[in-house]
């Protein structure tokens, strides 16, 4: 079983009527649910419980974390943000979705602005598989066509990818670095584009098959932790 959190700020679904009526439980709840299987262990935390639900031992006891945000970024605690970071670099994966881009978790491990360009205008999305033989493209067809969604486009400010999967085409014309997958300390990091919170984006069983397919690349590797600082020759000098 891989232990999955499932962390959403859940505020646009309490706030805007446009929202509720297409995630009526929360994006958290859909994501729990389209991804329900018996490999995962899935719990879910939001902004506004204790600690943000992201407690030491909910942590400690997660092996691949998901998060969306928008709204609330900046209402982020900077600890918690520390603790979530501390936890990538120990090897817990890390699944950053849509406008998460802009989260504190993500600008840290980034180390960059994670600035873009972006317009609502309910255009078609087409999403290109550039790396069909990587772990995260398992089953997917050769392009995943979303008929509404939110543009996002280049230069997305971020360092280049360490393997770049989905490359997406929007209808007006940009195009977007839109499943980038990055490595830090014993972690691995997958940024998946799509999921503005007005469109069904999360029912989609492709989009679905995608975020499933990162968690099982993002698992923590079971290898002995790295040893540094002073260090005895390993041979006799």
């Amino acid at each position: 079983m891989i232990n999955v959190t499932i962390w959403n700020e859940f505020l646009h679904e309490k706030v805007h009527e446009e929202v509720t009526r297409v995630y009526p439980e929360g994006i958290h709840i859909a994501l729990q649910k389209g991804l329900a299987n018996e490999q995962f262990n899935i719990r879910t935390a939001t902004l506004e419980e204790p600690e943000h639900g992201l407690t030491q031992e909910v942590l400690d006891q997660t092996d691949v974390l998901i998060w969306w945000g928008h709204m609330g970024h900046d209402r982020v605690e900077d600890a918690i943000v520390d603790r979530v970071h501390a936890r990538v670099m120990q090897g817990m994966g890390l699944i950053v979705l849509h406008s998460a881009h802009f989260s504190k978790i993500f600008k840290k491990l980034m180390g960059t602005g994670c600035d873009l360009k972006w317009r609502e205008a309910n255009e078609k999305e087409r999403i290109w598989v550039v790396n069909p033989g990587h772990r995260i493209a398992e089953g997917l067809p050769e392009y995943i066509t979303l008929d509404h969604e939110e543009m996002y486009g280049e230069h997305f400010d971020i360092p280049a990818p360490d393997e770049l999967v989905f490359l997406s085409w929007f209808q007006g014309g940009e195009v977007f670095r839109s499943g980038c997958t990055f490595y830090r300390g014993q972690g691995k990091i997958f940024y998946f584009r799509p999921g503005h919170e007005t469109f069904p984006t999360y029912y989609n069983e492709h989009i679905l098959k995608v975020i499933e397919n990162g968690i099982h690349w993002a698992k923590p590797t079971v290898t002995a932790a790295p040893v540094r600082g002073n260090h005895q020759p390993l041979e006799q000098l």
